[in-house]
């Protein structure tokens, strides 16, 4: 019986990461986690494009280009939405992980989530590199592993 499991190679892998520039003291710090995974695993600059959205909600929209575009192999998702006051970040939240669930299935290109959905910006920043590690590494290296899955179960290339 074949069992397969992806590892964590990157041989001749694209990359597209789309950011959020909200909450960046949260997200550059997610965005440095994933390309240091993405570096360590043998994954050149030239095999990651980097886009910048203005928030989380903006996310879906740039990563169905990518992942429609053909182009990258995975799709590495890195965002904070916090909550405030009301509900808004839990709906915002929810659309965005949907958006993205129905994308992956659709294209069948990895999503690879790392968007935060913490109660405080501290919560959140223990989570982008404190004692809780950081979920943009944890992100890429679910990317990496899953592009890999796909390739040896025959999906790709």
């Amino acid at each position: 019986m074949p069992v397969y499991e992806g590892g964590l190679q990157a041989k001749e892998q694209r990359f597209a990461i789309v950011v959020s520039r909200y909450n960046a003291l949260i997200t550059e710090q997610l965005l440095t986690g994933a390309l240091s995974v993405l570096h360590r695993h043998g994954v050149s600059d030239d095999a990651i494009d980097i886009y910048r959205v203005p928030g989380s909600w903006e996310i879906p929209l740039v990563a169905a280009r990518c992942a429609r575009s053909k182009r990258y192999d995975a799709v590495i998702c890195l965002g904070a939405v916090l909550q405030g006051e009301t509900s808004h970040a839990h709906h915002i939240s929810a659309s965005v992980c949907h958006a993205l669930t129905q994308l992956m299935l659709e294209t069948e290109v990895p999503m690879a989530l790392g968007i935060l959905t913490e109660a405080t910006f501290e919560q959140a920043l223990e989570r982008a590199g404190g004692k809780a590690g950081n979920k943009g590494a944890e992100a890429a290296l679910s990317a990496l592993e899953m592009t890999n899955l796909l390739h040896r179960s025959g999906g790709k290339k």
